[in-house]
């Protein structure tokens, strides 16, 4: 069995243009945020996840799916282009205080050798990253899943999410992402997905600095995603992170976020979102080229 590698995930130019449809009870809520009629079934989101895998999938490296709203779909209707790699989410959200997502655990349920045959090159594992919560049980559980990963020789991809610890109503976003990195920046995992610095707000210089800052505590290749920042400043963040020394993004929400509850979806994935994730993939091949 030969061992997939990072090439296998990114753009001939090195760079890593990958598109998430993997978000799960978010989804449901930005469904109805919309206007859609409640209430918003798994279906809505089966659809528009496979949909989504079919028009977009040709423009991206790799797209991240998640097992309970679309892998099984999306591996029978051959929805993934062939020049695109297909990555696993191997976590479980389990609910609570009022969040969809207030804790993540492996997902037990995860076949890691169905997911080689069926065609997958890597797992993704959300990580939330709470300053008051035991790193030691952070580090073991992405250390599992390296192994899990590594022993079908899928590659491990690690998202560190920060939140308010629970105990303090203190919260520092920008040095808890950076905390966050000093701690699994090196844990072994093959390339580490992280929040973009100042939401993508600010001067260029302003990003620049914050997101070199990031790089010094990270040992792997990074990606950023593209949760909280307006899908306009996306862009711009992702050649100022790939200034900084990432090599592209791993993001949904920035390329699919907008046409999201609009009818006629297939049409509005070709017109609105293929541009844009087809802008992002040049950015990454541009930048690359710079190096």
């Amino acid at each position: 069995m030969t061992p997939y590698t990072l090439k296998d995930i990114t753009r001939p130019s090195g760079g890593f243009a990958m598109l998430a449809v993997d978000q799960r009870e978010a989804m449901r809520l930005m469904f109805a945020a919309a206007g859609e009629k409640l209430p918003v079934t798994d279906q809505h989101l089966t659809d528009f996840k496979v949909n989504a895998a079919k028009i977009l999938s040709p423009y991206a490296s790799a797209i991240l799916v998640d097992q309970q709203f679309c892998y099984r779909q999306i591996v029978e209707q051959h929805a993934v282009a062939k020049s695109c790699a297909m990555i696993v989410a191997a976590d479980e959200f389990i609910p609570g205080n009022g969040l969809p997502v207030d804790n993540v655990v492996i997902d037990k349920s995860i076949d890691v050798q169905a997911v080689r045959r069926d065609g997958g090159k890597a797992l993704k594992l959300l990580v939330l990253w709470r300053s008051d919560e035991d790193p030691q049980q952070r580090l073991e559980m992405v250390k599992a899943f390296n192994q899990l990963c590594h022993s079908q020789g899928l590659l491990s991809i690690i998202e560190p999410v920060v939140r308010p610890p629970r105990r303090s109503a203190a919260f520092n976003r920008e040095q808890a992402i950076i905390d966050a990195a000093k701690e699994l920046g090196d844990s072994g995992a093959d390339l580490y997905k992280v929040e973009m610095p100042l939401f993508g707000k600010g001067t260029q210089q302003e990003l620049l600095a914050a997101s070199q800052k990031l790089n010094e505590q990270i040992a792997m290749p990074w990606v950023i995603l593209s949760s909280g920042v307006d899908d306009k400043l996306f862009p711009r963040a992702v050649r100022v992170a790939m200034q900084a020394g990432a090599s592209g993004f791993l993001a949904g929400r920035a390329v699919w976020s907008s046409v999201v509850g609009l009818p006629d979806t297939e049409l509005m994935l070709r017109d609105v979102s293929v541009p844009k994730l087809q802008r992002l993939g040049e950015i990454v091949d541009e930048m690359m080229a710079s190096r």
